[in-house]
């Protein structure tokens, strides 16, 4: 029988896991790090200091002066919602947005920013955890452009229960073409998964490079050419083969998972970044962890390894920081400086 031509259409990983909150288990965090990890609001900091403080500059008094930073904060990672904020202290923008706005607005109002603040969406690809709520974020916020490509537009409009008025707020984007939303330079590449024009994201603010790909089955020769350069990267680490081949899927989900267009095991994601593990990479967060097929502490430990980071040690300065971001809350907002 035909489909309705507004037929949600799942894609291959939309419904693999419950959306049921559970608390995270926890993973070792650099606390020695005092200009990594921010989570505070302005009023907080005033009390602390007894003098006007930016509210997304770390609480750091004897600072030579300002430095360039990148602000980064995810709301949710993994097959239940992928949404995150990539920004500096004048806004920013989210990559995805399948995630409640209502938790992206709590997640802003954390750092004292507000929607507003949002300049632009950029959507990797269009299975639902990363668009299902783009079109509400949208229509009420109208400010706020999306940046996909045609083709990835259309998967959505094809796939999902979706108002084609999301075209008004469109604006394409072409891989290796590079755009700007607000102080943030932005090339989408191309990944390998089962989506529709599935792009990551290379994102350079001075000398200051970010890449963002999550959900692949391998590191394609563009992902490899711009995580190279990055000194930040957010990458997949979905699934433990064992916990893959021992758990409750079928033998053909495990297969397609398992496939290069699928998801990145721990220990590809491992052995890729000890690859490329070099003095100019400062930041590694783990994403899109698969709740039946992995846990954040067997992702940071295998990765971890594989870096040599020592386990319960916390790393000297300069060392590779390691963080697994969470599937269901919001992370702290982290300051990334060279």
């Amino acid at each position: 029988m035909a489909k309705t031509p507004h037929t949600p259409q799942p894609g291959l990983f939309d419904f693999m896991e419950e959306l049921v909150p559970e608390r995270e288990i926890p993973i070792p965090v650099h606390s020695s790090f005092g200009d990594f990890v921010v989570e505070v609001k302005k009023k907080q900091l005033v009390e602390e200091h007894r003098a006007p403080v930016n509210p997304l500059e770390e609480p750091i008094v004897l600072d030579t002066g300002p430095r360039e930073a990148i602000f980064f904060k995810s709301f949710g990672s993994g097959s239940s919602g992928n949404c995150s904020f990539i920004g500096d202290r004048n806004g920013g923008f989210l990559i995805d947005a399948g995630v409640d706005s209502r938790a992206v607005i709590e997640g802003l109002k954390s750092i004292d920013l507000d929607m507003k603040d949002i300049h632009g969406i950029c959507l990797t690809h269009d299975h639902g955890d990363h668009v299902r709520c783009v079109y509400s974020i949208v229509r009420h916020h109208n400010h706020i452009k999306v940046f996909c490509t045609p083709k990835a537009l259309s998967g959505i409009l094809r796939r999902h229960s979706v108002s084609r008025r999301l075209k008004d707020y469109h604006q394409p984007i072409y891989k290796e073409f590079t755009f700007k939303i607000g102080n943030f330079e932005i090339t989408p590449f191309d990944v390998d998964h089962d989506g529709t024009d599935n792009a990551g994201f290379f994102i350079s603010k001075g000398d200051l490079h970010m890449t963002v790909a999550t959900d692949l089955g391998c590191i394609s020769p563009r992902a490899d050419y711009y995580m190279r350069q990055s000194n930040f990267i957010v990458i997949e680490s979905n699934y433990d083969a064992e916990m893959l081949r021992n758990g409750p899927y079928t033998s053909y989900l495990k297969a397609r998972i398992a496939t290069d267009n699928g998801h990145m095991d721990n220990a590809h994601t491992a052995a890729y970044l000890a690859s490329i593990k070099s003095p100019q990479l400062k930041n590694v967060f783990l994403c899109h962890l698969s709740k039946d097929n992995n846990t954040p502490a067997l992702a940071y430990s295998t990765v971890a390894q594989a870096l040599g980071i020592p386990p319960g040690i916390t790393p000297p300065p300069g060392s590779i920081r390691l963080e697994v971001l969470p599937r269901y809350e919001a992370s702290p907002l982290y300051i990334l400086r060279k």
